[in-house]
């Protein structure tokens, strides 16, 4: 589906939902050794430790990837309840080398999401509040005050990591445009790994992101 420099990818849809559950999800070569994991992140004896999900073991988190998650688990830590990481790392023994950070956030139900597996790619903002689902059978776009609108949609790398995804509905034209950079949620304080936009018609509103299971990048 390479043609060029650009990665065109067409969500639609029996064809490319076939395709996409031969493949598997997509993994960068710089990821071999790693392997993507959620869990809780817990603090003890001056270390912080990560707890996958559904397992009693725990790993002493080594940030050899310079992620900042000790800061940023400090700065969401609080009394209310628990926070969920989603992470690429090398375990090894009892230490995690963790090499990326695709987000962390207050929750204690996160491990339970029965849709993680199935996204590409989530995006949501506010202010009017909407949100973005990408998975291999379209693109859900709910947006405030405006019914929910399920599209096919195509994908353009722009390099960098950065990508778009636009589609034609209703005769409006709309865009997401991802870029790899740290983002913080402003209402739910989520630091998640890349930036988002979504643009209809030309009107811009603004928010985060992060690659689902079904992405492995």
């Amino acid at each position: 589906m390479r043609v060029a420099r650009s990665l065109v990818l067409v969500a639609l849809l029996p064809l490319f939902a076939a395709c996409q559950l031969l493949d598997g999800p997509r993994e960068s070569a710089s990821h071999v050794g790693q392997t993507r994991m959620q869990g809780q992140l817990l603090a003890a004896d001056g270390k912080l430790l990560f707890q996958p999900c559904n397992e009693q073991r725990s790993y002493v988190v080594n940030d050899t990837g310079g992620t900042s998650v000790l800061q940023e688990a400090a700065t969401l830590a609080d009394d209310q309840g628990k926070l969920f990481a989603d992470v690429r790392g090398q375990v090894v023994h009892s230490r995690l080398d963790l090499a990326q950070l695709y987000r962390v956030e207050r929750s204690g139900t996160a491990c339970n999401d029965p849709n993680f597996k199935l996204l590409i790619l989530r995006a949501a903002g506010h202010g009017p509040e909407w949100n973005v689902k990408v998975s291999g059978k379209g693109m859900v776009i709910e947006r405030a005050g405006q019914p929910p609108l399920a599209v096919p949609y195509v994908e353009e790398q722009l390099g960098d990591g950065r990508f778009n995804l636009s589609t034609e509905a209703n005769n409006q034209h709309i865009e997401l445009w991802v870029a790899p950079q740290r983002c913080v949620d402003s209402t739910t304080g989520s630091v998640q790994h890349m930036s988002a936009e979504l643009r209809v018609d030309g009107q811009v509103q603004r928010g985060c992101g992060y690659f689902g299971g079904s992405r492995n990048d």
